[in-house]
């Protein structure tokens, strides 16, 4: 079976009845292989590879998830043999087909038992993805392929018996001659190699094919060698001499697989071009092609009867192929990537955008996929129900036209296309009804965000992003929509009046989710920077980051009640925080692909997370339903003047049998001096208030009632402060308590009391309430100007460079962490501007404080904007390429130079970017920019490419995957 790294999705196929597998006619296969804390899996993963069992009666089926064993005549699913961490790429039984040897995305190649599905044996060694593996004809030894290296495995003891190389790229596909003296590999060099397999020696190498060769095999005489390629050719060799016996040419596109049927007289072709091609292997003559794939054909395999050939396509589906009459059977039910999922309000269906271009429509009880919406042209990145769920709107790239992206709108009874709102000029990343229903608001690649009336279609556009939209939320009241951005700024909209209310400033990277607290009052952001933050949405100010993902953070998400709050990441987890704490509750893991989406259920219970190796799954959280919540109101307040004094009700809801409690107030000592708390009116008659405890910044509030509880909402405690600075801050809850007549005791849900809201500083020239680098670049820009000007901070008429040394001094302590320059890399100043800012203010030298400071903080910022060393950073976007960006960093001056190379080490693009200086190169504004296209403008296929990196003396490598 050919295995490529260019491998999406593939297979789903049957086995026979054997009594000990675990089917049944009415068995749920979304219980199957579950990971702990998951209740269902809807879809079945991406397919890979497939193959026939010695005699015929079952079919393997390699997929993201596991493997697949399926009755090979009726299709019926007989058993999900799961284990492996990644992606199963592929599977083969052995000779007595009592053992089935996988291997994965992992880097594992491992032995199942056939009856039971109980892993047998792992080998460990790989440094890489396993393309294929192979028994030998005696069942003793296994050869497995990875990077450019073949290993042989004692399938006994699990020893490495044996490593061949000689690849210059890497192998593709194996296989043993039939009397298992020798092995067979094909590469990504062009090359086809012959090993002998006691000594290791190299036998033969066979050279012709002008592109990467996919798929080998023997004849079953093992006379004759088969091979497919990129090239588009299939070529049969001699196996003693190595000469190119026979050419078979006719597939418009690359070869991915080739197999001889068992009596050796036809060879089945599978290729890009989605045909299935075969030849009569004596004369060269095509004998039959069958038609019916509408996506690359990935795999092809005999029947040991040579009756049936079975296939694997990108179009998500297996087909068992008629070899006389050419008639095929159709096995459906694997999903390409899952991007987006979503519940309906009643929490009954689950909408999935999936790479497929599909949406489809999950039943929650059952796990049975109701519908499948068709319509788009590429993978559909986001889904939403409206509020009525009774409409669904998806988005997501267009290949056909991406000059037209659309937003399609669904009629969820029927599965009929309504309407398509066509505006965006690229991929739709994000959509999202307002909580009315009527407004559609959507983010796309081109860095707009464009509201639409559902009713007309009309659009509103919203401009102001940097780089690409990859989500939008409305707040709860449909009031303010908040979108994350490719720059990494949060930004904040009103809706009606399409006017930016702020903007939220602090991740180091993409900002790939963003999402609402159900009372409006935090927002919660996911970036590629791998940190979760939350921020206040009246303030802007940062109020906290979880972290522990290891890789990016893709997807956020509050649950109803807003006490946890999920994430989705690139390092397949998911994760539950508590958002009063910060502190992680639990780390679900099952996935073996990336994390895409999270979505809570209405109700709370159920989370479901949708992943690139193309399932759902569905984890039963068990959170506790509570309802009683503890406030600080009025919240948001502004802050009285400086003397005056401002008065917060610690006020109850929804209590249910409540004798008394306790909390611990915090605030701001600069800002605020406590003066006194006095008992409120919920507790019942005769409750003995305890005299408040002041310490430092926090109050402790208690109180118990001996005469019975009470229940409702009211005033448990007025607490008043003087206001002694004029400035914003929060007011917290910690450490809460409420306890019933028996004194047993519970933490209900807490919300904080903002204060708002500083005046305008004037060195905040943009006045986003942020003193930063951005003001410093936008004083630099009005340089010489006179007159009345927000960037003559000082007020004397002119800009100059006492204004921007005083901006500079603004930015607070002049011994910072450099972290505080760390906006976007595109709105930081080069080196070379922050010198000539340094050298001319140490001109004017003026002996005022501020100024001095200001000059401090510019030589941290020079400091800061020198890395430590040279560097080359992996390319973004990924995988929306095939346009993408290259970013580098110089630890000093240097020529530099980018080539990007194809597998077979052939030059497609030499990037000469010059002579530059010390500095990051980030940003899309710095980062190297390749347009994927070679050096005669030929747009490049889809592929994996590397990318070299020349720096002076530096030189770096890395590869990049393009996607098209």
């Amino acid at each position: 079976m050919m295995k490529t790294t260019l491998i999406f999705c593939l297979f789903l196929l049957t086995v026979s009845l054997f009594t000990s597998l675990p089917h049944t006619a009415t068995a749920d296969i979304t219980k199957w292989g579950l990971p702990e804390g998951a209740t269902a899996r809807l879809g079945k993963g991406w397919i890979y590879d497939a193959t026939y069992s010695p005699d015929g009666k079952l079919l393997a089926v390699a997929s993201s998830i596991g493997v697949w064993l399926y009755d090979a005549h009726t299709g019926q699913e007989l058993n999900l043999i799961t284990g492996h961490t990644g992606g199963i790429l592929s599977v083969v039984f052995s000779p007595d087909g009592a053992t089935i040897a996988s291997g994965s995305g992992d880097f594992t190649v491992r032995l199942w038992d056939v009856e039971s599905g109980i892993e047998k044996e792992r080998f460990t060694g790989h440094t890489d993805w396993v393309y294929s593996v192979v028994f030998s004809p005696d069942g003793e030894t296994i050869a497995s392929v990875s990077d450019d290296i073949v290993r042989l495995w004692d399938v006994q003891t699990g020893v490495e018996k044996q490593r061949f190389t000689g690849h210059t790229d890497w192998v593709d596909s194996v296989v043993f001659s039939p009397d298992g003296q020798m092995l067979a590999s094909g590469s990504g060099d062009f090359t086809v190699r012959l090993w002998d397999v006691r000594t290791g020696v190299e036998k033969g190498l066979f050279t012709g094919h002008t592109d990467w060769v996919s798929s080998v095999v023997f004849s079953p005489d093992g006379q004759t060698l088969a091979s497919g390629s990129g090239d588009g050719t299939v070529r049969l060799w001699n196996v003693q001499t190595g000469i190119e016996k026979r050419r078979f040419t006719g597939h418009t596109d690359r070869v991915y697989s080739v197999a001889f049927s068992p009596d050796g007289q036809t060879l089945a072709s599978g290729s890009r071009d989605n045909i299935i091609r075969l030849w009569d292997v004596q004369t060269g003559v095509e004998k039959g092609r069958l038609t019916g794939h509408t996506g690359d054909v990935l795999s092809v395999s005999f029947s040991p009867n040579g009756q049936t050939i079975a296939s694997i396509s990108r179009d998500d589906t297996i087909r068992l192929w008629d070899v006389q009459t050419g008639v095929e059977k159709i096995l459906i039910g694997h999903t390409d990537g899952v991007y987006s999922v979503v519940f309906s309000p009643d929490g009954r269906t689950l909408a999935s955008g999936n790479g497929d271009g599909t949406v489809r429509l999950w039943d929650i009880g059952t796990g049975v996929e109701k519908r499948r919406l068709t319509g788009h042209t590429g993978d559909v990145l986001s889904v939403s129900f409206s509020p009525n769920g009774q409409t669904i709107a998806s988005g997501g790239r267009n290949i056909i036209s991406s000059s037209n992206s659309t937003v399609l709108l669904w009629d969820v009874q029927t599965g009929v296309e309504k309407r398509r709102l066509t505006g965006h000029t690229s991929n739709v990343y994000s959509v999202i009804f307002s909580p009315d229903g009527r407004t559609i608001a959507s983010g796309g690649l081109e860095g707009t965000v464009r509201l639409w009336d559902v009713q007309t279609g009309v659009e509103k556009i919203l401009i102001g992003h940097t780089d690409w939209v990859s989500s939008v939320v409305f707040s709860p009241d449909g009031r303010t929509l908040a979108s994350g951005n490719g720059d990494g700024i949060i930004r904040l909209w009103d809706v009606e009046s399409g006017v930016r209310k702020g903007r939220l400033i602090g991740h180091t990277s993409n900002v790939e989710s963003v999402s609402f607290s159900p009372n409006g009052q935090t927002i919660a952001s996911g970036s590629w920077d791998g940190t979760v933050r939350l921020w206040d949405v009246q303030t802007g100010v940062e109020k906290g980051r979880l972290t522990g993902h290891t890789d990016y953070v893709n997807s956020v998400v509050f649950s109803p009640d807003g006490r946890t709050l999920a994430s989705g990441s690139v390092d397949d987890t998911v994760r539950l925080w508590d958002v009063q704490t910060g502190i992680e509750k639990k780390k679900l893991t099952g996935h073996t692909g990336i994390v895409e989406s999270v979505v809570f259920s209405p109700d709370g219970q159920t989370l479901a997370s949708g992943s690139w190796d193309g399932t759902v799954l569905l984890w039963e959280l068990n959170l506790p339903q509570l309802k009683t919540s503890l406030s600080l109101i009025p919240s948001p307040v502004q802050s009285p003047a400086v003397g005056e004094q401002l008065e917060l009700s610690l006020n109850i809801t929804q209590g249910e049998g409540v004798a008394g409690y306790q909390a611990t107030v915090q605030f701001d000592e600069t800002a605020l001096r406590y003066i006194s708390g006095v008992n409120g009116d919920f507790l019942p008659a005769g409750a003995f208030f305890i005299p408040p405890v002041a310490e430092g910044n926090t109050v402790t509030l208690a109180a118990s009632s001996l005469a019975g509880e009470s229940d409702g909402a009211g005033t448990l405690t007025t607490i008043t402060f003087e206001v002694i600075a004029f400035k914003a801050s929060i007011v917290a809850l910690s450490d809460v308590l409420l306890t019933d007549s028996t004194s047993g005791s519970f933490a209900p849900f807490t919300e904080n009391a903002e204060i708002t809201a500083p005046p305008q500083l004037p060195e905040d020239v943009n006045e986003d309430g942020i003193v930063n680098i951005i003001d410093l670049t936008l004083v630099a820009s009005n340089f010489g100007k006179r007159g009345e000007n927000a960037a003559d901070v000082n007020g004397d008429g002119i800009v100059n460079i006492i204004d921007l040394t005083l901006v500079a001094s603004a930015f607070g302590n002049a011994a910072a962490s450099p972290e505080i320059w760390s906006l976007t890399q595109d709105d930081i100043p080069i080196r070379a501007t922050v010198e000539k800012w340094l050298k001319e203010a140490r001109q004017v030298n003026l002996s005022d404080p501020a100024f001095q400071h200001g000059i401090v903080v510019l030589e941290n910022l020079l400091k800061a904007l020198t890395p430590k060393e040279t560097a080359l950073l992996h390319n973004y976007p990924n995988p929306f390429n095939p346009e993408t960006w290259i970013p580098y960093q110089l630890a000093e001056a240097a020529d530099v130079t980018l080539t990007i190379y194809d597998l077979q080490g052939v030059v497609v693009r030499r990037l000469a970017l010059g002579h530059q200086p010390a500095g990051f190169y980030h940003g899309r504004g710095r980062a190297a920019h390749w347009d994927g296209r070679n050096e005669i403008g030929e747009k490049v296929a889809s592929g994996l490419y590397f990318y070299t990196f020349t720096a002076g003396e530096f030189t770096a490598t890395r590869r990049m995957l393009i996607l098209k």
